[in-house]
């Protein structure tokens, strides 16, 4: 099952960052609590643990953006399923680009 990394809480009256550095890239193994990625905001630096260990599979907001309290960072899978969520997107693709019905045979008039 995939984790989601989320911004957290940054204090009264502050209620968007920027991303300023990832210390992982993802396929990287994490442990619990290590830090992932610093926020700053125009009054603090944060930097966000990791919510539980597995490898980063995704990186979803990327150094320079700018978030808000609450938004997606990146997905942590837990170890051995690493590209889970990949997985799960190319297999939704896969099933939305599929016709509805099976073609007809065409008949050949001689």
């Amino acid at each position: 099952m995939a984790t989601e990394i989320r911004v957290p809480t940054l204090g009264e009256s502050v209620t968007e960052a920027t991303v300023a550095t990832w210390f992982k890239k993802p396929g990287d193994s994490v442990a619990a609590d290590e830090m992932l990625c610093e926020l700053e905001t125009d009054k603090v630096t944060v930097e966000v643990p990791s919510p539980t260990s597995g490898k980063l599979d995704e990186i979803v907001a990327k150094e320079g953006e700018t978030v808000g309290v609450d938004a997606l960072l990146g997905i942590i899978a837990e170890a051995g399923q690493a590209g889970s969520s990949t997985e799960v997107t190319e297999r939704k693709t896969a099933e939305t680009s599929k016709p509805d019905s099976e073609p007809e045979a065409e008949v050949s008039q001689d």
